[in-house]
């Protein structure tokens, strides 16, 4: 299993209990690039250099608060680590508020929150099914990754999850002011009719969230760019985007939609599944060689 990316406690008023926190996301699938020089194909290094340009250790490293323009107050790693903020090992519930209160804005990341052991399972249990039982999330803070989150504790609503879920939040500071971006919007007068064929159109297309049935196709177009350069072979291109066709009113694409039989162009309704990609024209493709690899390959 993989290490906590947290320990701690969990702490509602008297009664407390030990978890981990693991994180609930991998990025390991996700492709990475590295920069190449385009003439020789060798990797692109970047070193640390102070203002004579000469390189700097790590171990010489420090972080640096510019105070005033140009004047630094340096701080060592000691003295961060030593901070005193009870959040790095405790998260103190303050709150509970309703899933449905919090606006999806606020949430950032999510985390499998375990109890430590068997000894903390009796308290951790019958937090998890109040909770659950309540709909109710525990609102609290954390502290890693060199600062302090707003954290949200909640139970799954499947019983056979035994576990419960943490969700790192915004502070409200750190969200734009929505009125500063919605305030031009065009007031329009909403038709009833059309309110109802819109309203029909998403309750045909409304079902249970499946999550395995999306899929990152910008991440799977990469990897087949990169395999065909490897094995010598066209790349896969996108088709341009299709023309619209006639103008129709609002009202004739909403009874179309709903229907189902053709889209808003007068043509068969499309899959809102990606296109699939056409073949750009036969023609080789080569890969950048490290010339310096080559060299060493010639002479051993």
């Amino acid at each position: 299993m993989v290490r906590p990316f947290w320990s701690g406690q969990i702490r509602i008023s008297l009664v407390s209990f030990r978890v981990k926190l693991f994180p609930a996301t991998d990025a390991k699938s996700e492709i990475h690039f590295h920069q190449l020089s385009r003439k020789t194909g060798e990797r692109i290094h970047h070193q640390k250099v102070a203002g004579d340009d000469q390189e700097v250790s790590m171990e010489d490293i420090v972080k640096g608060y510019e105070y005033k323009k140009g004047e630094y107050v340096s701080i060592e790693p000691g003295e961060i680590a030593h901070l005193r903020i009870p959040s790095r090992s405790t998260i103190d519930v303050t709150q509970f508020a309703g899933m449905t209160e919090i606006s999806p804005s606020f949430f950032e990341k999510p985390y499998f929150v375990v109890p430590e052991d068997d000894q903390q399972a009796e308290a951790f249990a019958v937090v998890r099914k109040a909770l659950q039982s309540m709909e109710k999330v525990a609102l609290g803070k954390i502290a890693f990754g060199g600062r302090e989150h707003l954290v949200a504790i909640a139970s799954p609503s499947d019983d056979k999850l035994a576990g419960m879920m943490a969700y790192t939040m915004r502070y409200d500071e750190e969200l734009r002011d929505p009125a500063e971006f919605f305030q031009d919007i065009k007031k329009v007068e909403i038709d009833s009719d059309q309110l109802s064929l819109a309203k029909e159109l998403i309750k045909r297309q409304a079902s249970r969230f499946k999550p395995e049935q999306f899929k990152d196709e910008y991440e799977a177009a990469l990897r087949q760019m990169v395999e065909a350069k490897l094995e010598n072979k066209p790349i896969p291109k996108d088709e341009p985007a299709q023309k619209p066709g006639n103008v129709i009113s609002l009202m004739d694409a909403l009874r179309r939609s709903v229907k189902g039989e053709v889209g808003a162009s007068g043509s068969p309704a499309r899959s809102t599944s990606p296109r699939p990609s056409r073949p750009a024209k036969k023609h080789g493709m080569t890969l950048v060689k490290n010339k310096k690899a080559a060299r060493s390959r010639k002479t051993a």
